[in-house]
Order: structure tokens, then sequence, then C-alpha cells
């Protein structure tokens, strides 16, 4: 008899189990995903098309920075350039995830997610949060309380950031060592949820960060970072609502 009850206790877990993450996954809603598997007309500018737009216009006096090859999007900083490049695409939501493949041909590579709202006129270039992997570490960083803060941003231009500041601003970013095999895929998926922003590569979680900055209302953009070289491919972006 006793068995028995707790067989049957273990069975009603299991089911409350699968029937939450079900509920999880219908709860997550598809806002954007893209393949790459389409062909450019050109291969002098980017034409990225798909809703995507990039800075190698204003930033890279047109020379194309991002080419779309193999079914899989090759973003790379060009030598004229005098920012890194930065290819951004519209996705609104409030709590999410944004989910794809990447490869670092390069040691020294890096890609960023950067999350922004171009409608907050508190912070620089609507910079909200940002996460960034390289070979070696991860960053996590609340930008909106941190660093891309108008007040906070002039002062420490000019020099004149309180000690008392910056020893606050350490707290708004994280590093976590991870080790990464460059020119390989990894799939990559930074979850957002209320004030916390969680970075698991390949499955395994590495990390996750808390701070205000990372519960701004509505995220209304993704911005992909790249100072050097990355690739790309099968970006997924999720809303989970509220």
């Amino acid at each position: 008899m006793i068995r028995f009850d707790f067989l049957s206790c273990m069975i009603l877990f299991l089911s409350l189990f699968i029937n939450l993450n079900c509920h999880a996954e219908e709860k997550a809603k598809l806002i954007f995903e893209d393949d790459f598997e389409r062909n450019e007309s050109q291969e002098e500018k980017d034409e990225i098309g798909n809703g995507w737009n990039s800075n190698s216009k204003s930033r890279a006096n047109g020379n194309k920075q991002v080419d779309l090859k193999d079914g899989a999007m090759y973003i790379k900083f060009h030598p004229s350039a005098d920012h890194a490049v930065s290819v951004t695409h519209p996705a609104e939501f409030t709590n999410g995830s944004v989910q794809l493949k990447f490869m670092l041909e390069n040691k020294d590579d890096n890609l960023g997610l950067n999350f922004a709202d171009l409608k907050f006129k508190e912070v620089h270039a609507g910079h909200l949060f940002m996460a960034r992997i390289g070979t070696s570490r991860v960053e996590l960083q609340d930008l909106k309380t941190g660093n891309m803060n108008l007040k906070t941003r002039e002062l420490r231009l000019a020099k004149k950031l309180p000690k008392e500041k910056e020893e606050e601003l350490k707290a708004k970013k994280k590093t976590i060592k991870n080790k990464l095999e460059a020119g390989k895929w990894h799939h990559l998926k930074v979850q957002v949820q209320g004030e916390t922003m969680t970075l698991s590569i390949n499955s395994k979680e590495v990390g996750e960060f808390t701070s205000e900055g990372i519960a701004h209302p509505t995220k209304r953009m993704l911005r992909l970072s790249v100072p050097k070289e990355a690739v790309v491919d099968e970006i997924k972006i999720y809303s989970t609502g509220s």
C-alpha cells in the first residue's frame, strides 16, 4: 500500500511538471526568426533584408560589413569604421528570450547582444543592457542604470565621475569565465525575466545577472554588436508576456 502511494505521488508530480513545462512553452510567443537562407543582389554594400539594418553607411563609409553566405550572416569590422559593427532588428517585448547559433572564428572575437529602446531618452542611443560572449568569458551588463545613463556618461566622458559613483558602477556589470572553442558553432540563449538576465551556451547555463535596468518595460530593438568578426544563424526571438 505504501509503495502504491509513493508511485502514485511520483506519477502525479511528473504529470504536473510536464503540464507546467507545456504551459511555459505555449506561453512563449515567437515574434521573429531568420535563417538567412537568401541571396544578395550585389556584393558592394550591406543588403541583409528581412527588416535588418546596420551602421555601415554611417560608421564605415558605406563599406560592406555584413555578408550573407552559406545560409548565415557573416559580420566583419571594416578597417575604415570608427565604431563596432551594429546590426539591428526591431524586437518588442517585456520578458522573453533571444536564441541563435553563432561562431567566433578567432580567439579574440566576441559577439554582443545589446537590448535597446530608442524611445527612452534618459540613456545614450537607447542602450538598456547587454550580454557579450567571447572565447574566454561572458559579460552581463546593465547599461540603463550604468554607463549609458546620460548624466553618468557625461561625467564619465568629462572624467568628473565621483569615486562613489565609480564603485556603484562596478555592481552594474558581471564577468563570468567561460571557455569557448573558436571556429565552431555554438547555441546561445539569453533569457530575460524581470530584473534578471540568464545566459546559456549549448544548453548549459553559464550565468545570470540581476539589475534594475534589465526590467525596463519594453525592449524595442536587438543590436548585434561586433568589434571584430562573428557569424550568426538561426535567430529566434520570443516574448513570454509580462
